[in-house]
């Protein structure tokens, strides 16, 4: 999956931004800078995204009532790279392989979780 483009409004305040993505509930943070605030809000979606299947559409910025002083920027969630940074547990399979091919990988010392980990990544286009 490509990542996702939310709008989000920031706010600011006497240091930094309130954060607020509209297009997904609850989602507020803050930060003391833009970058931060990007951060923050990058995180926050990621939370409140990390056990759902599908994700709520992106809303047209110029669709987004705004308070005066706020302003929108355009945020990418990508919902593997939040995976890859926070789920590390270890996943269990089994799975068969021809007893030859088998044969030849221990000979060549091959470690078979990595190669399935390369080639999953190389079929799913992930880096």
């Amino acid at each position: 999956m490509k990542s996702i483009y939310y709008p989000v409004v920031f706010h600011p305040e006497e240091v930094g931004f309130s954060v607020s993505a509209p297009d997904i509930d609850g989602c507020f943070t803050q930060g003391d800078s833009m970058d931060e605030a990007v951060s923050m809000i990058q995180e926050a979606i990621g939370l409140l995204l990390e056990d759902q299947e599908t994700y709520p559409a992106a809303s047209n910025p110029k669709d987004i009532a705004l308070e005066p002083n706020d302003f929108i920027v355009v945020v990418p969630f990508d919902s593997v790279a939040y995976r890859r940074k926070h789920d590390t547990r270890a996943v269990k399979k089994t799975l068969s392989i021809p007893s030859w091919l088998n044969t030849a990988a221990e000979a060549a010392h091959l470690n078979f979780s990595k190669v399935l980990q390369d080639a999953l990544k190389q079929q799913l286009d992930i880096v």
